[in-house]
C-alpha cells in the first residue's frame, strides 16, 4: 500500500484526477442544467402559452412520439448509440470521446420530454468521456488500468453531486467495484479527489448562475419517530414487494430491448409513444398533472416526501402501474438512468400501504427509497447510505430499518431476476456503479 502511494505514476494520477474534477464538472452542470431548463419549458412555460395552467392529459403523446422521433437516428447511426440502455443498469465499462455527442444529443433531446428517465447515466457518461478525452495522446492512454480508473473518476465527479455528494458516489465506487484492500483504496482515492472537487464546482456555479440541476434531494420529510414491531412487520414485506416489483420492469425491459434489437428505429418511436401513451392514461385516471409521471422523479419525490398526505392513495397506485410501465418500457428502448424513477416508484409503493395499522409515514418513506434503491441498483450498502443522507436528521431514528429493509430488497431482486441475469449482453445487472 505505501508503495504504491509513492509511486510517482499513481501520485501524477491523483493530481490529474484533481485537475480534471473541475472542469469536467463545469460542463456537466451546465449539461444538466440545459437540460432542467429545457424541461421547465416543454412542461411549464409551453403549456402556459398554449392556454393550459398545467400540460393537459395528452400532451405527453406528442411530447414522446417526437422525442422517439429524435432517439431513433441517435441510436441507429451515431457512435456510440446515445449510451447505454439503462436496463442494463448506469452503463458498463467508461464510454469513449466519441460516444460523447451522442450521450448529450439523445439526453437534451428526449429527458425534457418525458422519457421517464433520469440523467445520472448521460451524466456519468459524459463524465467518463471527457476525462479520457484529455488522455489523448498522452503516454497514460496506453495503459488499460489508468484509463479505467480515470474514467471511472470522470464519471463520479460528474455523479457525486446530484446523488447527494461526494460520499454517496464513493461508497458507490467501491461497492460497484466490488474489489478488496490495497486496489480498493487505489482506485477509490482518484474518485475521491474528482468528486470532491466536482462538487465544489457545482455548489459554485449553482449560487453563481441561479441554474436549477435538479438533484435528487428532499427538502422535508414526514416527523420522525423511532420505528415498532408493526413497521417492520409491515415494513419488511413492503420492501420485497418493492424489489418484486422493480425486478418486474426490469424483465419487462430486457424483452423490450430484445424486441428493439431489429427494425430499431421503428420500434423506438414505436416505445416512446407507448411511454406516452401509459403517462397519459394516468393524468387521465388521477386528474393529476402528467409530470408526475412523466418526468425523472426528482420533482415529485421532494413534493411527496414534503406532503405525503396530498397524494391519495388511488393516485400512488396508478402513479406505480403507469409510471411502472412506462418505465420498464422505456429501460429497454430509450436512453437515461434508471434509479431516480425506480426510487419515486419505491417512495409511492411504500406510501400507498402507510396506512396499513402500526406503519408510520416516515419509515414507509424511508424503506421505500432504500428499497428501492437497493433493487435497482444491486447496491445494498450505496442505497442505504443515499437514503440516509436524503433523510437526513429522520434517518437516525430510521436506521435499523433502512439497512433491514435494503438487504431485503437486495435479496429478493436477486432471487426473482436470476434467471435473466444472463440475457443482458453479459453485463446484466452490473456496471460501472450500476447494478449488480
Amino acid at each position: 500500500m505505501r508503495s504504491a502511494l509513492r509511486e510517482r505514476g499513481y501520485v501524477r494520477l491523483l493530481l490529474l484526477s484533481l485537475v480534471l474534477g473541475a472542469p469536467i464538472s463545469v460542463a456537466c452542470f451546465f449539461f444538466v442544467g440545459f437540460q432542467h431548463e429545457l424541461q421547465h419549458w416543454v412542461w411549464g412555460s409551453l403549456p402556459e402559452a398554449a392556454g393550459y395552467g398545467t400540460p393537459p392529459w395528452w400532451w405527453p403523446l406528442p411530447a414522446l412520439v417526437l422525442a422517439g422521433l429524435v432517439l431513433a437516428p441517435i441510436v441507429t447511426r451515431m457512435p456510440g448509440a446515445g449510451g447505454h440502455v439503462p436496463v442494463h443498469g448506469l452503463g458498463g465499462p467508461p464510454i469513449g470521446p466519441r460516444a460523447v455527442p451522442g450521450v448529450v444529443l439523445a439526453a437534451l433531446g428526449t429527458l425534457p420530454l418525458g422519457v421517464v428517465l433520469g440523467p445520472e447515466a448521460p451524466l456519468m457518461a459524459v463524465g467518463s468521456g471527457l476525462a479520457l478525452l484529455a488522455l489523448r495522446g498522452s503516454r497514460a492512454a496506453a495503459d488499460p488500468r489508468t484509463v479505467a480508473v480515470v474514467g471511472t473518476a470522470g464519471s463520479t465527479a460528474a455523479i457525486s453531486t446530484i446523488l447527494g455528494g461526494p460520499l454517496v458516489a464513493a461508497v458507490l465506487t467501491v461497492e460497484a467495484a466490488a474489489l478488496g484492500g490495497t486496489r480498493m483504496v487505489l482506485v477509490l482515492l482518484p474518485c475521491l479527489i474528482a468528486s470532491a472537487a466536482g462538487a465544489l464546482v457545482f455548489t459554485g456555479f449553482g449560487s453563481w448562475t441561479g441554474l436549477d440541476i435538479g438533484d435528487l434531494s428532499l427538502p422535508a420529510v414526514p416527523p420522525g419517530a423511532a420505528p415498532d414491531a408493526g413497521d417492520f412487520l409491515w415494513g419488511l414485506p413492503v420492501a420485497a414487494l418493492i424489489a418484486v416489483l422493480i425486478a418486474a420492469g426490469r424483465g419487462l425491459g430486457l424483452r423490450t430491448l430484445r424486441w428493439t434489437g431489429r427494425h430499431t428505429a421503428v420500434r423506438t418511436v414505436v416505445c416512446a409513444t407507448a411511454v406516452g401513451g401509459c403517462v397519459a392514461v394516468y393524468a387521465l385516471l388521477t386528474g393529476r398533472s402528467p409530470t408526475e409521471a412523466a418526468l425523472s422523479g426528482q420533482d415529485a419525490i421532494g413534493g411527496l416526501a414534503m406532503d405525503p398526505h396530498a397524494w391519495p392513495v388511488a393516485a400512488l397506485v396508478a402513479l406505480v402501474l403507469c409510471k411502472g410501465l412506462a418505465w420498464a418500457i422505456a429501460l429497454g428502448s430509450l436512453r437515461g438512468g434508471p434509479i431516480f424513477p425506480a426510487v419515486l416508484l419505491g417512495a409511492a409503493t411504500a406510501l400507498a400501504c402507510s396506512g396499513l395499522p402500526g406503519f408510520g409515514t416516515a419509515p414507509a418513506l424511508a424503506l421505500g427509497i432504500t428499497a428501492a434503491a437497493a433493487a435497482v441498483t444491486g447496491l445494498p450498502l450505496s442505497s442505504a447510505v443515499l437514503t440516509v443522507l436524503l433523510m437526513g436528521r429522520a434517518a437516525h431514528d430510521q436506521m435499523p430499518l433502512i439497512v433491514a429493509a435494503s438487504v431485503v430488497a437486495f435479496v429478493v431482486a436477486q432471487l426473482v431476476r436470476g434467471d435473466e441475469a444472463g440475457a443482458a449482453s453479459g453485463t446484466g445487472a452490473r456496471s460501472g456503479a450500476g447494478a449488480g
